[in-house]
């Protein structure tokens, strides 16, 4: 959209209490949409991801540097710009780097004709520390799908995978024993194949939707 800009702000203050109603203060002063917050160094650093009705961010910069609890401000591209859509892969070690390899592949074929698609990875077993990642997942800044690579699962990893489903994260999962299956998007037998299908499925520069297939499991 014309005359929107997304940014990046890199805030560099003397930590204490108050400091972050201050700095959100003078963002929303300036109508500032804030979709992201980081803070780092014990609070020392705070980085935000926001969109300004404007083109130029000077202003706000100079609002926030006058502030006596800043030390420094820098205006960066945004991790949406630089990183993009994210793909999360979680299960088995091995499944997940054979996962990894085909959405690593296919997300290299879209990144080179100007998309931007990053993939995280995390190898993890038990139901319940996997059902607590599936539900992080929803929290990830720019996370667009989910792929689950393992050779059982379900329970309150099912359960979990409804959940973020209904936030609108995609979810894949390999095709494999327990109820997990049952409640993902897609499911693929093939692990560099899912990977595959889910940058597909979420890349811009693809022409592929899961809501048009015929079926879903592959």
């Amino acid at each position: 959209m014309s005359g929107i800009l997304r940014l990046s702000l890199r805030v560099l203050v003397h930590n204490g209490p108050g400091v972050l109603h201050q700095l959100t203060g003078v963002i929303a002063r300036h109508q500032g949409d804030i979709t992201s917050v980081g803070i780092s160094d014990g609070g020392a650093e705070t980085f935000f991801e926001l969109t300004l009705p404007t083109e130029d961010p000077a202003a706000l910069r100079a609002d926030l540097a006058e502030l006596s609890v800043v030390r420094e401000v820098t205006v960066e591209k945004s991790l949406q710009q630089i990183y993009g859509k994210r793909i999360i892969i979680m299960g088995g070690g091995a499944q997940v780097g054979q996962v990894a390899i085909g959405a690593i592949m296919e997300a290299d074929r879209h990144n080179i004709r100007g998309e931007h698609i990053s993939v995280d990875t995390i190898p993890l077993v038990g139901e319940q520390q996997l059902a607590e990642a599936v539900r992080a997942v929803a929290r990830l800044p720019r996370a667009k799908a989910l792929v689950l690579a393992g050779s059982l699962m379900g329970g309150e990893i099912e359960r979990a995978v409804r959940e973020v489903r209904a936030k609108g994260l995609l979810v894949v999962s390999l095709n494999m024993a327990g109820s997990v299956p049952d409640a993902a998007d897609l499911v693929v037998t093939d692990p560099v194949q899912a990977g595959v299908m889910t940058v597909m499925a979420i890349a811009d520069t693809a022409k592929f939707s899961v809501d048009r297939l015929s079926r879903r499991v592959f």
